[in-house]
Parts: structure tokens; C-alpha cells; sequence
């Protein structure tokens, strides 16, 4: 039950970040489709920032460092998003997908190339981070404590207080819903959807580090984030893009994810005599399920995935 409990919150942590920040950017009024991709390279950054930090690093300064190199990277892809999308014009579901599909492949090959580099005979897109990861765990009478729980909860409240106590995410909100409106009072909307969308990519892009950290010491980046990108905009929705409902949201699906990595600890569930691959799929299922039920009654910010035309009214 430790087990479950532990690895529950873990992974909705990883949610609870992403979704917060597809909740920022389509808060602005731009749907962020590539938080898939975003979670990938800020994976990508904040594993390489453990392969390369010496080993007896002060922990403190390691968990400083690879949060931070997890957020730029992913602040720096989102760009990416922006820009197609604020300055462009461009279709978002598009430029995301692209994202999602880029996102993968360039750290597949930049790992490939870089323990190519170190050692010919080594082709695989695996990085390790074995000393690195014990950093982020406290032992608490058998319950593994990661500090990335910590740094979600933060997240959540500080979100919370953005968008609804301060003049900032009031702004923001208000151009995600009628952006005319928010320029005629002498609202940057271009600079607002920006920062939604920047501080998506670094949310993300936290996300993914915790991801790949959560159960294991190294990580296989062809296999990307199997999905949790999109699992997280499905917990955005049923969390109607509001923090508390996103981390209630994000703790049902965070308990699905989790029995797939501790069901052979349950006598019940070992009865079912059900394949690893059905638990694995779980959280996908229960998803749809649940967004085909709720998604009529969603109610999304009113202009997210229209450009901006400042001439327009």
C-alpha cells in the first residue's frame, strides 16, 4: 500500500505540472497540443545535467540545477509554439503535433550521437543518472520521498494564486477569453499569450524530468513519455483548467498509472490473472471514459486556438 501510495503521487505530480501548464498557455489562448514534445526535452536537459554533474555534488545544488535546466530547455521549445502561433498565425493542433513528433526524435538522435561520441560501440539513446537520482529521495520510515512531490504542490498553489489573486493571471485569463476586449483597456495580448506559453514550456518541461525519474535510473529516450503529454491535457479538461480540480483529477489518473507499476503486490488484483499491458493502459482508458462523459459540459476558455488579429473586432 506504501508502494502505491508513493508511486500515486509521484506520477500525479508529473501531471499535476503538466497540466498546469497546458492550463497557462490555453488560459492566454493558445492550445498547447506539444506538451508531449516540451516534456521530452526538458526530460532531455535535466538528464543530462545529472550524467554530467559529479557524482558527490552537493544535493541541494544537483536538484537546483537540473530543475533549472529542465525548465529553460523547456521554456526554450515552447518557443517554438509561440512563435508559429502568436507571430505566425499558424494552426496550433498542427505546429504541437509537430512538436510532439520532433520533440522525440531530436533527443533520440542528439543521445545517440552523444554516446556514439563517448564510446562507437554504444548506438542506444539511453542515458544514465543512477547516482544523481538519490539526490531526490528521502527515506521516510519506508516511504520514499521525492522532492519533486514538494515542487508540485508549490506549483499548484502558486498557480492558483497567479491566475485568480493577481493582476498578472486576471490579464492573462481575460485574453484567453475575449482578447479585443483585453487590448481595448491596453492589454498586450501578444505579450501575454507568450508568457502563458513560455511558462507552459517550463512547467512542462518539469514534468518531463519527473517523469523519467520517477521508477528508474536511466531512460530510453526513443520511447519518449509514453503519452503522458497527452494524458496530462485530458486531466487539464476534466480539471475544467482550474488547479484544484486539476490536481484532484490528476490524483484518480496518478492511482491508475501507479497500479500498473505495483499490482503484483495485490492478491486481488493478481487473481484477475490480467496481462501488465491492461494495468499499463489503464490510465488511457479510464481517460476516454471519463472525457467522453464530461467533455460536453466543458467549458474552455472562449478564444483558445484563435489567432489574434489586433484589427479585428
Amino acid at each position: 500500500m506504501v508502494l502505491l501510495i508513493q508511486y500515486t503521487l509521484i506520477f500525479a505530480s508529473v501531471l499535476i505540472l503538466v497540466a498546469l501548464g497546458g492550463c497557462f498557455s490555453e488560459h492566454s489562448g493558445v492550445i498547447n497540443i506539444g506538451l508531449e514534445g516540451i516534456m521530452v526535452m526538458g526530460a532531455l536537459g535535466g538528464a543530462l545535467m545529472m550524467k554530467f554533474l559529479p557524482a558527490d555534488s552537493n544535493a541541494f545544488m544537483m536538484i537546483v540545477l537540473v530543475v533549472l535546466a529542465s525548465v529553460i530547455v523547456g521554456m526554450i521549445y515552447s518557443l517554438l509554439l509561440a512563435v508559429a502561433a502568436i507571430n505566425f498565425k499558424a494552426d496550433q493542433t498542427l505546429v504541437g503535433t509537430a512538436m510532439n513528433l520532433l520533440g522525440t526524435a531530436a533527443a533520440t538522435v542528439l543521445v545517440k550521437a552523444m554516446n556514439t561520441a563517448e564510446n562507437p560501440d554504444n548506438v542506444s539513446s539511453t542515458i544514465q543518472y543512477i547516482e544523481a537520482k538519490k539526490a531526490f529521495i528521502v527515506n521516510i520510515g519506508g516511504f520514499e520521498f521525492n522532492w519533486f512531490m514538494l515542487l508540485a504542490l508549490i506549483a499548484l498553489i502558486a498557480a492558483y494564486v497567479t491566475l485568480y489573486k493577481t493582476r498578472f493571471g486576471l490579464r492573462l485569463m481575460a485574453c484567453g477569453e475575449h482578447p479585443q476586449a483585453a487590448d481595448s483597456v491596453g492589454i498586450n495580448v501578444y505579450k501575454m499569450r507568450y508568457a502563458g506559453v513560455i511558462i507552459s514550456g517550463m512547467l512542462g518541461g518539469l514534468g518531463g524530468i519527473v517523469y523519467i525519474t520517477a521508477g528508474v535510473s536511466e531512460w530510453k529516450f526513443e520511447n519518449g513519455v509514453a503519452g503522458f503529454g497527452f494524458l496530462a491535457l485530458a486531466v487539464m479538461i476534466f480539471g475544467q483548467w482550474k488547479p484544484t480540480r486539476i490536481a484532484l483529477a490528476a490524483l484518480l489518473f496518478g492511482l491508475f498509472r501507479a497500479l500498473a507499476n505495483v499490482y503484483t503486490g495485490f492478491d486481488f488484483l493478481n487473481a484477475l490473472q490480467l496481462p501488465s499491458s491492461v494495468y499499463n493502459m489503464l490510465p488511457y482508458i479510464i481517460s476516454l471514459i471519463v472525457l467522453a462523459f464530461t467533455s460536453k459540459n466543458s467549458r474552455a476558455p472562449k478564444a483558445e486556438g484563435i489567432p489574434y488579429d489586433k484589427g479585428q473586432r
